[in-house]
C-alpha cells in the first residue's frame, strides 16, 4: 500500500512534466519549470515517508493500518492535489493567447502538495512519539 501511495506521486509528477512539453509561451514555460523542480524536490521525501510507514505498519494489500490512516490521507491529498496541479498546467498550455497571471493558479495549486506531504511527515512523527494519542474508549 506504501508504495502505491509514492508510485501514485511518481506518476502525478512524470504526468506534469509531460504538460510541460507543449507549452510554447516561453515566460510559462519557464515558471512551470520552477514549480516542476521544486514538486520534484518533494518525491525523495515521500519516498521517506513511505519507506518509514512501510517499516512500522507492513502492509501488501489494501488495508490501511489504522495507527497510520492519518499518513495515507495526507500522501493520498498530496497525490490528488499533484494531479489537479498538472491539471491546471495542461489548462494554461490550451490557454490561447497572452495568460495574465502567469502560472499563478498552478502555483496556489502546488502549494497544498507541499502542504500535504509536510501533513504526512508531521502525522508520521507524531505517531513516532506517541503525540497525539488516540485512545479508543472502551
Amino acid at each position: 500500500m506504501w508504495r502505491r501511495a509514492h508510485d501514485r506521486f511518481h506518476r502525478g509528477l512524470d504526468r506534469f512534466h509531460q504538460v510541460l512539453e507543449g507549452v510554447e509561451d516561453d515566460q510559462l514555460y519557464g515558471e512551470l519549470v520552477e514549480i516542476a523542480n521544486e514538486l520534484a524536490s518533494l518525491l525523495e521525501r515521500v519516498r521517506a515517508v513511505c519507506k518509514e510507514a512501510q517499516q512500522r505498519s507492513p502492509s501488501e494489500g489494501l488495508d490501511i493500518p489504522v495507527r497510520l490512516a492519518s499518513v495515507h490521507r495526507a500522501l493520498s491529498k498530496a497525490g490528488n492535489s499533484l494531479a489537479t496541479t498538472s491539471e491546471a498546467a495542461a489548462m494554461l498550455r490550451l490557454a490561447v493567447g497572452p495568460i495574465p497571471v502567469g502560472a499563478a493558479s498552478v502555483r496556489r495549486r502546488a502549494e497544498a502538495v507541499f502542504q500535504q506531504v509536510a501533513d504526512a511527515e508531521r502525522h508520521l512523527a507524531e505517531e513516532g512519539s506517541g503525540y497525539p494519542r488516540e485512545d479508543i474508549p472502551g
